[in-house]
Protein backbone atom coordinates (compact mmCIF):
# COMPACT_ATOMS: atom_id res chain seq x y z
CA UNK A 1 0.00 0.00 0.00
CA UNK A 2 2.84 2.40 0.76
CA UNK A 3 4.23 1.95 -2.77
CA UNK A 4 0.85 2.86 -4.29
CA UNK A 5 0.63 6.03 -2.22
CA UNK A 6 4.15 6.98 -3.31
CA UNK A 7 3.32 6.32 -6.96
CA UNK A 8 0.16 8.43 -6.72
CA UNK A 9 2.12 11.25 -5.09
CA UNK A 10 4.76 11.11 -7.83
CA UNK A 11 2.10 11.12 -10.58
CA UNK A 12 0.35 14.12 -8.98
CA UNK A 13 3.66 15.97 -8.70
CA UNK A 14 4.57 15.10 -12.30
CA UNK A 15 1.25 16.38 -13.69
CA UNK A 16 1.52 19.54 -11.56
CA UNK A 17 4.94 20.24 -13.07
CA UNK A 18 3.64 19.61 -16.59
CA UNK A 19 0.69 21.95 -16.00
CA UNK A 20 3.02 24.68 -14.71
CA UNK A 21 5.29 24.36 -17.77
CA UNK A 22 2.27 24.36 -20.09
CA UNK A 23 0.85 27.43 -18.35
CA UNK A 24 4.07 29.28 -19.25
CA UNK A 25 3.45 28.34 -22.89
CA UNK A 26 -0.11 29.64 -22.56
CA UNK A 27 1.23 32.91 -21.13
CA UNK A 28 3.65 33.32 -24.05
CA UNK A 29 1.19 32.40 -26.80
CA UNK A 30 -1.87 33.94 -25.14
CA UNK A 31 -3.80 30.87 -26.30
CA UNK A 32 -5.30 28.32 -23.86
CA UNK A 33 -4.61 24.60 -24.20
CA UNK A 34 -7.56 22.23 -24.43
CA UNK A 35 -6.75 19.32 -22.11
CA UNK A 36 -9.76 17.24 -23.15
CA UNK A 37 -13.25 17.31 -24.63
CA UNK A 38 -15.85 14.74 -23.69
CA UNK A 39 -19.15 14.53 -25.54
CA UNK A 40 -21.91 13.61 -23.11
CA UNK A 41 -24.94 13.68 -25.38
CA UNK A 42 -25.63 14.16 -29.07
CA UNK A 43 -28.96 14.78 -30.71
CA UNK A 44 -29.03 15.72 -34.37
CA UNK A 45 -26.66 18.62 -34.91
CA UNK A 46 -26.60 19.68 -31.25
CA UNK A 47 -24.47 18.22 -28.48
CA UNK A 48 -23.51 18.59 -24.86
CA UNK A 49 -19.87 18.26 -23.89
CA UNK A 50 -17.35 18.93 -21.18
CA UNK A 51 -14.43 21.08 -22.29
CA UNK A 52 -11.39 21.26 -20.01
CA UNK A 53 -8.99 24.12 -20.71
CA UNK A 54 -5.66 25.19 -19.24
CA UNK A 55 -5.28 28.94 -18.93
CA UNK A 56 -2.31 30.84 -17.56
CA UNK A 57 -3.10 30.12 -13.90
CA UNK A 58 -6.14 27.83 -13.82
CA UNK A 59 -7.83 24.76 -15.23
CA UNK A 60 -11.43 25.38 -16.29
CA UNK A 61 -14.00 22.61 -16.83
CA UNK A 62 -17.14 23.77 -18.62
CA UNK A 63 -20.35 21.98 -19.49
CA UNK A 64 -21.31 23.37 -22.90
CA UNK A 65 -24.39 22.82 -25.07
CA UNK A 66 -24.14 23.93 -28.70
CA UNK A 67 -24.73 23.04 -32.32
CA UNK A 68 -27.59 23.30 -34.75
CA UNK A 69 -29.72 26.36 -34.06
CA UNK A 70 -28.59 26.51 -30.43
CA UNK A 71 -26.12 29.23 -29.49
CA UNK A 72 -23.36 27.89 -27.22
CA UNK A 73 -24.59 27.80 -23.63
CA UNK A 74 -22.42 27.22 -20.56
CA UNK A 75 -24.37 25.30 -17.91
CA UNK A 76 -21.59 24.69 -15.39
CA UNK A 77 -18.11 26.00 -14.91
CA UNK A 78 -15.53 24.75 -12.43
CA UNK A 79 -12.25 26.59 -11.91
CA UNK A 80 -9.27 24.84 -10.29
CA UNK A 81 -5.80 26.05 -9.44
CA UNK A 82 -2.90 24.23 -11.07
CA UNK A 83 -1.90 22.82 -7.68
CA UNK A 84 -5.30 21.40 -6.73
CA UNK A 85 -6.41 19.96 -10.09
CA UNK A 86 -4.12 16.88 -10.39
CA UNK A 87 -5.25 15.47 -7.03
CA UNK A 88 -8.93 15.95 -7.86
CA UNK A 89 -8.43 14.45 -11.32
CA UNK A 90 -6.61 11.31 -10.14
CA UNK A 91 -9.50 10.57 -7.76
CA UNK A 92 -12.06 11.25 -10.48
CA UNK A 93 -10.53 9.35 -13.43
CA UNK A 94 -7.13 7.66 -13.69
CA UNK A 95 -7.62 7.16 -17.43
CA UNK A 96 -8.24 10.87 -18.02
CA UNK A 97 -5.30 11.68 -15.71
CA UNK A 98 -2.96 9.56 -17.84
CA UNK A 99 -4.46 10.99 -21.03
CA UNK A 100 -3.66 14.55 -19.93
CA UNK A 101 -0.13 13.57 -18.82
CA UNK A 102 0.48 12.04 -22.25
CA UNK A 103 -0.94 15.07 -24.06
CA UNK A 104 1.23 17.53 -22.12
CA UNK A 105 4.37 15.41 -22.41
CA UNK A 106 3.92 15.34 -26.20
CA UNK A 107 3.20 19.07 -26.46
CA UNK A 108 6.12 20.09 -24.26
CA UNK A 109 8.80 18.08 -26.11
Amino acid sequence: MVKQISLDAWQIQHLTELLRKASLVVAKTNSPIILYRQTLEEEGDSYEEIVCTLTQDHIIEQLVTSGGVLPPTFHEQFVFSIDEYPEKLIRKSRDRFLQIVSLLENQLK
